[in-house]
């Protein structure tokens, strides 16, 4: 499970950071007045900063259990006679299977948040001040 959940969640940090990157280049330069497109595309970056950092916890949560699971593991070789170091090995890969269940659905939930905040804001997003400022003169 974890073998195929690590590039989802390296695809995802890749495409938040691109969602990132188009949004921080449609804003536009600092105005007086007709903020609130603006505000949206920061909230929109907001958000993909939010499950960029998301996604790098996961992966570091998964580097943790195997440098977890290898100390363990060596504990068994060298006491092999104690028992409780295997069932700690069986609790910790259970715990884990838990945690990458819960993992897979955060990145459905990360993409479908991504994609609800992009297509309700698709406008503002692209073009963030109206031209009824310009007009007005």
């Amino acid at each position: 499970m974890i073998e195929k959940t690590k590039p989802c969640l390296t695809q995802l940090m890749m495409e938040a950071q691109l969602v990132r990157l188009w949004v921080q280049y449609n804003i536009p330069r600092i105005e007086d007045g007709n903020n609130f497109g603006v505000g949206i595309q920061e909230e929109v970056l907001s958000e993909a900063s939010s499950i960029e950092r998301d996604a790098c916890t996961f992966l570091d949560q998964i580097t943790r259990y195997f440098a977890s699971r290898g100390k363990l593991v060596g504990k068994v070789a060298k006491f092999p006679h104690i028992d409780d170091y295997r069932e700690c090995i069986r609790d910790m890969d259970e715990k884990q299977a838990i945690t990458m269940r819960y993992i897979i659905m955060e990145i459905r939930n990360h993409y479908a948040t991504l994609h609800d905040i992009i297509l309700k804001n698709i406008d503002r997003i692209k073009m963030p001040r109206s031209n009824n400022a310009i007009n007005m003169y």
